[in-house]
């Protein structure tokens, strides 16, 4: 059992350094592209790269046969209302603060399940080490958006964000319902295909199309960016669906995210450099992590 359990953190980690990088290549995209079209572009080469892996194309239609309402709001919440919101957020602050933003999923993925998982709720011991982790992001959000003056579009983009963050939560809880019913990587090829899909149909109607011709640095973040959602998010689905796995459990991991998210913004970014509150507060962000892991480890042991 507790082999299992180190696989699956080490999995965690893998799938959360993965999506750590997706904020400096999202910001390189957006200097040539509109934020829904990128999304939605790189969302449905994601799904598409999947395809090969299900093996037999026919477990794709029988899964859509099959659990055709399931399928739609994963990919609702998981894709088109979670990546529209987090496009149009990172588009608004700088790739460092969404990194450390996004960082709080573990916060409302813990909460989501709480209220919609029965064997999900919380302890009060994880409740004091989650609230640990989002005081230091709150630090960096008061210190980056509400403490300059007049910066209003920041503030929006934090709040924008942190709606991402719920409706990640509740994808997160849909996916775990279906343990053992649908493969992970047809349902991440699903979600992300169909998903993509729709946020690109969207946004012709709302963003003005700058067509397909863009600079090599566009397309190197487009690849990259389409590569690590699909490995990510078949990662990530591949544990939600295990038995042993709790959704609250798990995402604490994504406190990863903002550590080596804003660490990357920084050295790739031009113009985004290191501060001394926002290092603080990913202190105090890596020590609560610690905490849940020591945690975790004491409830396995009795």
């Amino acid at each position: 059992m507790r082999r299992i359990i180190s696989h699956t953190y080490f999995l965690a980690i893998i799938a959360c350094l993965l999506w750590s990088t997706a904020f400096a290549g999202i910001k390189i995209g957006l200097e040539y592209t509109t934020p829904l079209q990128f999304a939605g572009i790189r969302f449905f080469l994601a799904g598409v790269f999947i395809l090969p892996l299900t093996k037999k194309l026919s477990l794709v239609w029988d899964a859509i046969k099959k659990y055709p309402l399931k399928i739609l709001r994963i990919s609702v919440f998981q894709t088109i209302i979670l990546y529209s919101l987090f496009y149009w957020g990172v588009s608004k602050v700088p790739g460092a603060i969404a990194a450390i933003i996004i960082g709080s999923q573990p916060l409302f993925a813990a909460l989501v399940a709480h209220f919609m998982q029965k064997n999900d709720s919380l302890s009060f011991k994880k409740l004091i080490t989650i609230s640990m982790g989002i005081l230091g992001i709150v630090l960096i959000a008061y210190h980056k958006a509400w403490g300059s003056t007049g910066n209003i579009d920041q503030f929006w983009g934090i709040i924008i964000l942190i709606f991402a963050n719920i409706s990640s939560g509740i994808g997160n809880v849909f996916v775990s319902r279906l343990k053992g019913v649908v493969s992970p990587v047809v349902l991440s090829s699903w979600q992300m295909g169909f998903g993509g899909f729709v946020i690109f149909i969207f946004s012709l109607f709302i963003e003005p199309f700058n067509g397909f011709i863009h600079p090599l640095p566009y397309f190197l973040s487009l690849g990259w960016l389409s590569f690590l959602s699909a490995t990510a998010f078949t990662i990530w689905f591949f544990l939600l669906q295990r038995p042993e796995v709790l959704v609250s459990d798990l995402n604490i991991w994504k406190f990863i995210i903002p550590i080596f998210g804003a660490i990357l913004s920084w050295l790739i970014i031009p113009g985004e450099k290191p501060e001394l509150i926002p290092i603080l507060g990913m202190l105090i962000i890596g020590t609560s992590l610690i905490f849940y892991g020591l945690i975790n480890r004491k409830k396995q042991k009795s």
